[in-house]
Order: structure tokens, then C-alpha cells, then sequence
């Protein structure tokens, strides 16, 4: 029986909905493969609702959560948060990845996220895990609730807008530029609460972890989820992550992908080598423009951070550009590695030397000054370039300071200056 053309996001619902077929625009009740939580969204806020409802995790197993957002602790709140998260995890029986870096980069590090799944995360850039072919998207805790107690979730099949990146990216320019550009272009709610389809040669020349960026970044549009369709660079970044063999075997990657003629709402073609670097202006994503537009800009703080700009592939675009260099006198480069494997791994190859060498500090692996938490905040009359997702007024710290966004590359490079610079001018 022949079924329509269907999209990537249409044939992942479906699977999780158990139908042939998922009409766009339908309701329908998707059984959930995993979900997870974080300190911040998951046990203090979930705990007391199933309790309410006088029931516990309807399946552990396919129950993660993660420590990342009041970590390292520090003061009394956040060190009751923490005992309260890992005492009922623990009790739970759920899975606990305590203190290993941000949940976004730690759960496919950890095999979790695989083609084809629908993951529900309590976190609003779940859509990380759209890199991988999976079904991802983030909810509140009073539907996290729900989830957790029927291991069930409702959702409207939702519209596909497909991005397109033609060509090759230039040399000091990547998925953070073309986030940026996509969030001055179509705006914050652009992504209208659908899927975003990432497809083009340039997406599929990039690397996981730059894919993962695109994903990610997706919440900054409005869009419920960011796909990727799964190819061979997706299971041999799975495999290394230690997924067994026979699992990947059985990944069909010739059904995850979007049909020709399948229906999109909106379709999108970019020339990937006619984009530069990008950077935000304060106070929104939305404001971002080419680099040379906000050059010039003095900044004390260059921040690499969070699970949009301080990954293993982040770090090692920053040391392209600090290798042999040194941050500029006035100017701190904090350094948050998204993940403690991400920050052994470029301890091992020697990234991480040539950051520290640069003058780098290194923090530690946790959302930090992104989500405004522990004492990487920023002070009042501060100005700063970040390679996180959003520079929203009083976000990363007082309301007074001012910060700006771009590439880890960018960031590099205005840390060397000490004014936002386009790193192709280092690169050269």
C-alpha cells in the first residue's frame, strides 16, 4: 500500500503516534521513547505533580536526568536543588548524569538520542536532538508531569519549512552565522511553532556537532523542533559514542528523510559561500547582521560558552583563531566547555592548551552566565560577545550589561582585539 508523500517530521510522528500515515494539522497521541529533565525543569517541579496525581516515572528506563544548571552549587538554594534532584533521581530509578556538562550535549554523548525517536525534554532547546533524525522538542513542567505519568504526549502534526543551504561555507564562518542570519531574516517566531528541515549540501558537509548548533538554535525561530535528516556522518558519530552495532544496523536512513513532493509550508535556498560572519547586537538574536556592522565594538567579556557555542567543534574553532595569540589586555576569555568528555577530549589534542595558553579561563561544565546562573553572571556597565543562543536584556546578568553575539570564532577574535572583530582577518 503506497501512502503520500510524506516529510522527515511527518514520518517521525507518525511512527511514534503508530499510524501509516500523519495528515499535517491532525492531533494525534505519540507514545514517547524517552524524556528528559535538568536540575532547574525536572524533579523540584515534576515531583510534586506525580505525587499529586499519586503515581511515579512510568518507565525509568526511559527517564533522564541531568544536572547542569545550578551546578557546581555555591550557595544554600542551589545546593538544596542539587541534593533534592540527585535523592529523587536516584530513588526514581530514572537515569542520572550528574554534573557531566549540559544536558543537550550530554545525552547523545551518552547514546540516548538516535534516528527516528520522539524525545520530549523539559528545556526549551530539547530541539538539539533534531541533529540526530529524532523528533525532539521541549515542554513545562506540568506536561513534563504528564509525560512522566502515561509516558504519553499529545501534539498537532505540525508544518514543515525547509531550510536550504546551497554550496560551501567560507573559511571563519559556520552553523552559528547561519543561525544568526536565519534569526534576522525570518525573526523570532518565524519558525511559527513547526518543524525546520536543515538540508543542502553545506548542512550535510557539516559535522555533528555543528549540526547539533542548527538544531539547537531552532527554539530561537519559535519552531517546535529542528530535523536533520540522519545520514552516515549521524551513525559514525553514534558509533564513536557507543552505541552497539546492531542498533545502528537497524536504523533505516533510506525512510528518515523528507520525500520529494512531500508537502512544506515555506521553502528556503541560501548560498552558503556568499554568508559571513554574523553577530547580534543586544538585545535579541533578531538583531544580527554581517560582523562589520557591529566591528569595532569594545567588549571586556568574551564568553565561550553553552550547549549553542562550547562543544568539542566550538572550542577547536576558537583555537584556530587563539593558536599562538594572546586575549587582549582589559579583556576576560571565559571558557565553559559544554561537556566534560568535550573538555577531555580537547584537553587530549591539545585545544584546550592552546585556549589557556591564550589566557583563557576555564569554568565549569554547566549552563553558567548563558541561564544567568553561578558567578560567571555579568555585572552591571559590562560588555561582552558571547557564543551563546540568546543576549536577551538581563538574561546572562544585570540588566546594565550589554552583550553581543557570534561564533566561537568571532568571540575569539574579539577576545584577541578587544573589540568585536571578524575572525576572517585572524583566519587569514
Amino acid at each position: 500500500m503506497s501512502h503520500a508523500p510524506a516529510t522527515l517530521a511527518q514520518k517521525l510522528v507518525a511512527r511514534a503516534a503508530g499510524l501509516a500515515h500523519a495528515e499535517i494539522g491532525s492531533i494525534v497521541i505519540c507514545r514517547v521513547d524517552l524524556a528528559m529533565s535538568h536540575d532547574s525543569s525536572g524533579p523540584r517541579r515534576v515531583a510534586p505533580l506525580l505525587e499529586a496525581l499519586g503515581t511515579g516515572v512510568w518507565d525509568p528506563s526511559r527517564y533522564v536526568v541531568a544536572t547542569d544548571h545550578f551546578v557546581p552549587g555555591g550557595d544554600a538554594q542551589a545546593e538544596s536543588i542539587l541534593r533534592f534532584t540527585r535523592d529523587w533521581t536516584r530513588q526514581s530509578g530514572a537515569h542520572f548524569i550528574d554534573a557531566e556538562g549540559i544536558c543537550h550535549v550530554v545525552l547523545p554523548e551518552r547514546g540516548h538520542v538516535l534516528p527516528g525517536r520522539l524525545i520530549v525534554g523539559g528545556d526549551s532547546h530539547s530541539p538539539t536532538g533534531g541533529a540526530f533524525g529524532a523528533y525532539m522538542f521541549g515542554v513545562g513542567a506540568t506536561e513534563m508531569a504528564g509525560v512522566l505519568a502515561t509516558g504519553e504526549i499529545w501534539l498537532r502534526v505540525p508544518h514543515t519549512i525547509r531550510l536550504q543551504w546551497d554550496g560551501q561555507l567560507a573559511l571563519g564562518v559556520c552553523a552559528k552565522d547561519m543561525m544568526l542570519f536565519l534569526c534576522a531574516m525570518l525573526g523570532m517566531g518565524g519558525g511559527r511553532y513547526e518543524a525546520l528541515e536543515y538540508a543542502g549540501s553545506a548542512v550535510a558537509a557539516l559535522p555533528m556537532q555543528e549540526r547539533m548548533t542548527l538544531a539547537n538554535m531552532s527554539a530561537e525561530l519559535g519552531a517546535q523542533t529542528g530535523l536533520v535528516a540522519p545520514d552516515a556522518v549521524t551513525l559514525g558519530w553514534l558509533a564513536e559514542a557507543g552505541v552497539p552495532a546492531q542498533t545502528l544496523a537497524a536504523i533505516d536512513l533510506a525512510h528518515w528523510h523528507t520525500d520529494p513532493g512531500a508537502p512544506v509550508l515555506a521553502a528556503h535556498r541560501f548560498d552558503a559561500a556568499a554568508l559571513v560572519p554574523q553577530v547580534a547586537a543586544p538585545h535579541s538574536p533578531a538583531n544580527s547582521a554581517p560582523v562589520g556592522q557591529a566591528a569595532g565594538e569594545p567588549v571586556q567579556i568574551a564568553y565561550l560558552g553553552a550547549c549553542t557555542g562550547a562543544k568539542l567543534e566550538d572550542l577547536r574553532m576558537a583555537a584556530r583563531v587563539l593558536r599562538g595569540r594572546r586575549v587582549a589586555a582589559g579583556v576576560t576569555l571565559q571558557v565553559a566547555p559544554a561537556s566534560r568528555r568535550d573538555q577531555l577530549l580537547a584537553e587530549q589534542e591539545g585545544t584546550l592548551g592552546i585556549l589557556t595558553d591564550a589566557g583563557a579561563t576555564l569554568l565549569p561544565n554547566a549552563c553558567g552566565a548563558c541561564a544567568g546562573y553561578g558567578a560567571a553572571r555579568f555585572p552591571a556597565g559590562s560588555r561582552a560577545i558571547a557564543s551563546t543562543a540568546r543576549n536577551f536584556s538581563g538574561r546572562m546578568g544585570d540588566a546594565g550589561s550589554a552583550v553581543w553575539l557570534g561564533s566561537p570564532m568571532t568571540v575569539a577574535a574579539s577576545a584577541v582585539t578587544g573589540r568585536i572583530t571578524d575572525p576572517r582577518t585572524l583566519l587569514a
